[in-house]
């Protein structure tokens, strides 16, 4: 046997691995998902039944937990994401030697612990109601304290986001745009915008999922308040159920359908793309006088 041959084999085997690492357990757990035995068991399996789906959505806490992580992961989006864009666009405009204070003060969050965080914002905004008119039962939630606490250090990766966007952006057009008697709210809507749309989509997508994820800032900041996490938690520290198995296959499902959805429209966009870019060019050589067969072509 050849090295060639020995190293095809390695790798393969290398490859094998990797992805019976990364898939096996997504595997084990959706087989424990259908099976009927009381513990997550994926063999021998038993039968098929989809009862733990019953059971998982009459779980209320279960079901209030994942509106609350829902309700939450949208205000930090609508928090986070105008946040993460204003920090990142001041940091191009500000001046070169204060932008490594200015950065150093936006990422701090990011070394922060999330405990550290989540304590911190509720004795803070505890100590402001304690001094202000604003009553308790009105701000004093556990929901809004959770959205505020994660909010804090997710407008960070935001920004991390729009920064590195911004760094391909061309400040002429802007200039241009200026020249031209465009004034800077049209500047912005009109061109930084369209822009950063790919970075807006992959913000509020990040800043969603590191919200509804989110434990440690969550555990302390939520109060009396449960989200998934949470309870996700609790339940696993009195002992598993295949319910869970489930909640985490309904998990993979959206995911998967959200990013198959996601692939083909960007397909769609980008075939419509080539195509109006192949007429454009066509009609483009047409004009010059080109081959005679594309000018009949074209015609």
């Amino acid at each position: 046997m050849r090295s060639k041959h020995v190293m095809k084999i390695m790798v393969g085997f290398y490859i094998l691995l990797f992805f019976g690492y990364l898939f096996g357990p997504i595997i084990v757990m959706a087989i424990t998902a259908f099976n009927p035995p009381n513990y997550p068991q994926a063999y021998p399996i038993e039968g098929f039944t989809l009862d733990w789906f019953v059971k998982l959505w009459n779980d209320r806490a279960m079901m209030d937990g994942l509106l609350n992580s829902i309700i939450i992961g949208l205000c930090v989006v609508a928090i986070s994401v105008p946040v993460g864009l204003a920090a990142a666009i001041m940091m191009t405009q500000i001046y070169h030697r204060a932008r490594g204070l200015f950065y150093l003060v936006t990422i701090s969050p990011l070394l922060t612990p999330g405990v550290i965080i989540g304590i911190s914002t509720v004795i803070f905004w505890k100590d402001v109601m304690s001094v202000t008119d604003v009553t308790k039962a009105i701000f004093y939630k556990g929901i809004i304290l959770a959205v505020l606490g994660q909010a804090s250090f997710i407008s960070a990766y935001v920004l991390l986001i729009f920064m590195a966007r911004l760094t391909r952006f061309d400040r002429a057009q802007e200039e241009a745009a200026l020249d031209l008697g465009a004034s800077h709210p049209q500047v912005f809507w009109h061109i930084l915008l369209p822009f950063l749309k790919p970075a807006i989509v992959s913000a509020i997508v990040i800043a969603f999922l590191s919200s509804f994820e989110n434990y440690n800032t969550t555990t302390f900041a939520i109060l009396a308040d449960k989200t998934l996490v949470t309870v996700l938690a609790g339940q696993a520290r009195q002992g598993t159920t295949p319910a869970l198995s489930a909640l985490a296959v309904v998990i993979i499902s959206f995911s998967l359908c959200g990013a198959i959805i996601y692939e083909v429209l960007k397909r769609r966009e980008q075939r419509l793309a080539d195509a109006a870019r192949e007429r454009a060019k066509i009609a483009e050589q047409a004009e010059v006088g080109g081959t005679p067969e594309l000018a009949t072509s074209s015609a």
